[in-house]
């Protein structure tokens, strides 16, 4: 009996979720306001993070820019100081807890509460299981999911008290099927997605309706992290499409975002039946990685103790 009251209660609640997705279709949604506001982006050097900047600096938004290449930072900053907006950035390592801890305490005392946090960054070995040193498959684990904790155990308190704020996860569709080649990134997303969910659940349970989340799921971007990927069918996005796409869910407050909207497919697939395995297994071929990174090209590298190492970045 108890069986069959959950699974009435989860077909009324997907109902909804997809009456709703409907009317979003098909009716504008309205855009909320954010000029003012102070939005913090990691991994702000890199192309992602860079147009997510811009975008947010275009609604007015004054940001504190995050990530552990100080002169790609810089750069963003200068871009977007052009847009008439306040400025500040940081160099933060995401992998040391207590670099964020440290850091958050600094944007506190120096620039204020940041009410729109967007967790950005990102990074990836790109190397077969057996031959990625075990120090790259952590930093992958601890950027990409580790960091999500210690972000918002530093800036959620302040949101809680107002009421007010916006946590936005850029995850990937790798939660919703696997890349060959990328089983520390598939990990790491996987997690990601599971700490976004289970935070937006925590948020409704205490009644905290001021607080919205967004969960962002791209498929490939073009931003040269996946560089030696053979691509089948679905070409990599352009990373200025990601992030309007991406934009307009965030001002339209909507709890999740796939791009394109064919990664929805996998997404409800792996999420509705035992099936979806193995449809995620075809689909994955079909659709994503052929057989995966052959060589990647190196976009930056870690820094001071893993700089033998090569690490591909957002």
């Amino acid at each position: 009996m108890i069986v069959l009251v959950d699974l009435l209660l989860m077909l009324v609640d997907l109902t909804g979720s997809i009456l709703s997705a409907i009317l979003q279709t098909f009716l504008r949604p309205r855009l909320k306001c954010i000029d003012g506001e102070l939005c913090l982006i990691t991994g702000a050097g890199g192309a992602l993070g860079r147009l997510f900047a811009l975008e947010f600096a275009k609604e007015g938004a004054h940001l504190v820019l995050w990530d552990c290449n100080a002169a790609a930072n810089e750069q963003t900053a200068r871009l977007v100081r052009e847009l008439g907006v306040r400025v500040h950035t940081y160099t933060v390592d995401l992998s040391k807890r207590q670099s964020i801890y440290e850091t958050a305490n600094r944007v506190r005392t120096e620039v204020g509460h940041v009410s729109i946090l967007v967790n950005n960054a990102g990074v990836v070995a790109g190397r077969r299981l057996l031959d990625c040193p075990d120090e790259l498959l952590e930093r992958t684990l601890l950027v990409n999911c580790h960091a999500l904790f210690w972000m918002t155990k530093a800036f959620l308190p302040r949101m809680k008290e107002q009421n007010h704020g916006h946590i936005v996860t850029v995850a990937s569709s790798s939660r919703c099927s696997f890349y060959f080649l990328l089983q520390d990134y598939c990990a790491s997303k996987f997690g990601a997605v599971g700490f976004h969910e289970s935070l937006t659940h925590e948020l409704i349970a205490e009644d905290l309706n001021g607080i919205k989340t967004t969960l962002v799921c791209p498929y490939i971007v073009d931003t040269g992290m996946f560089a030696g990927c053979e691509i089948s069918i679905i070409p990599p996005l352009e990373p200025l499409y990601t992030v309007q796409q991406s934009m307009k869910a965030i001002l339209a407050e909507q709890q999740m975002i796939c791009i394109p909207r064919l990664m929805y497919i996998p997404f409800l697939a792996r999420a509705g039946s035992d099936w979806s395995l193995c449809w995620s297994d075809s689909a994955a071929w079909a659709l994503c990685l052929t057989p995966g990174i052959k060589q990647p090209t190196v976009k930056q590298t870690a820094i001071t103790t893993q700089s033998s190492h090569n690490l591909l970045y957002f």
